[in-house]
Parts: structure tokens; sequence; C-alpha cells
């Protein structure tokens, strides 16, 4: 699909700060609060990322300062207490980092940071060296495109490749993000494509495929009635 943002460098932050293995405590800290943001990546050498400094990382010495935890609880959270008596960025950071690359999109993005149960990514090239950053307001960006947009896309993209001979009678209608096909087709086998590939398009909520077959012909085939043959529902929340 061209024309749209669909790749992780389309949306991510290209001005990133980040932390030096030795930073310290405070230093983080003091920096998460100017910069406004929860997590931070640890670099060495030119930009090479080696993990990601959050605030769950720094949580655990406020958590543990008033006191020795029970048994139960030194067992059964060692690494957080670990993380209690940390003073510097290499001793606090989760590694390896959790990243993801430029050129990845952004359903793999999204997937990234579902899997591991993060807010946000650093982004890096093929040698683990810093790029940018994506967070998950990055990824939502696409859905604040204009209906008009998505509607252009999907009859560019969509229905003139599959529907070439019937584009001009197949509507498309986009409201707060959510497609409607409507008109007829020769070919109902293509339908479930084409939700497939609308609900691809970016900045699209959901799609809504009332796209039906050819008209019957009672004449043909007198032992039909003339009803509609209407194509398979797209589905909701998922493709078909």
């Amino acid at each position: 699909m061209h024309g749209t943002p669909h790749i992780v460098s389309d949306v991510m932050t290209r001005t990133v700060v980040a932390l030096g293995r030795g930073a310290t405590f405070k230093e983080i800290v003091k920096t998460m609060q100017q910069w406004k943001v929860s997590a931070m990546p640890v670099v060495e050498g030119e930009g090479r990322v080696v993990g990601v400094v959050s605030e769950a990382d720094l949580l655990p010495k406020e958590e543990f300062r008033d006191g020795d935890p029970d048994r139960y609880t030194q067992l059964r959270r060692l690494a957080d207490l670990v993380k209690a008596g940390a003073v510097t960025a290499e001793e606090l950071m989760s590694a390896p980092a959790v990243t993801v690359q430029a050129h990845a999109s952004l359903a793999q993005a999204a997937r990234i940071m579902a899997l591991h149960k993060v807010k946000r990514l650093p982004v890096v090239d093929a040698e683990d060296m810093l790029r940018g950053i994506v967070s998950r307001a990055d990824l939502l960006k696409v859905f604040l495109r204009s209906d008009q947009d998505i509607a252009g896309e999907v009859r560019r993209d969509v229905v003139a490749h599959l529907f070439p001979a019937e584009a001009e009678s197949i509507r498309v209608e986009v409201r707060e993000g959510v497609v409607k096909l409507t008109g007829r087709t020769g070919d109902t086998a293509l339908v479930p494509i084409a939700a497939r590939l609308v609900r691809a398009v970016e900045g699209v909520v959901d799609v809504d495929c009332a796209l039906l077959g050819p008209r019957r012909r009672p004449d043909l085939d007198p032992d039909l009635p003339d009803t509609e043959t209407t194509a398979p529902p797209s589905g909701v929340g998922g493709a078909s």
C-alpha cells in the first residue's frame, strides 16, 4: 500500500535520549523526569543498544526501602531485590534489550510490544545501533488518517486491482475509519480477499463488505427465485 505510513521508520521518534552503562540511579530518574519518558535505552560505544531501563526497574528501590522482605518474597522476587540494590544503569537495565528494526511493519512492532508487555521499543539497524524509538502512541497515529485518505487508498489499491472491470460500480464509503464496500461483482470468491486487503489498509478500524454477486436470470433458470446473491460476510475483528 503506497502513500501511507506502514513501517516503523515512518512513525518513530528520531530524537532519542539514551543512557550509558555508568549512569547513576539519580541521573536516570532526573533524565526521565526532564524528558517525560518512562523508559530509556542503554547504549555503549557509538550507540549500540545493550539494554533498557524503565520505571519498573527503578521502583523496587522504593518498594523495599523500609525493610527486609520475608523469605517467601525473597525467593519469589529475587530479580527485583537485586534491582533494589542497584545504583547504575548497567545493574538496573533489562538485557538483552527488546528492540525492533526500522523496516518492520507497525503490526510487527505491536506484536513485539504485546508479547513482551512493554510500552516502547528502541529502533535499531542491523548492527543494533540506535536509530529512534517507537511507542504505543506512535503506532496509533495511523488511526488519525482522514476517511477521505482511507477511501482513496481502498479504491486505488484494492478495488481497482481486484475488480478492474467493475471498479466504477463498486462504492467505497468510510465513516470514522469503518469501510463499507457495496456493489456487485462477477466473482464472489474475491470478496473475502477484498475484505482482508481493506483491513490491512492503515487507519481502517473495521470492514463491512456488502458486495453482491451477479443478478440471477429467472428467464434462464426458472427453478430459482429472483433473489440477491450476497457474498460471505467479512467478519468482525479479524481477517476472513
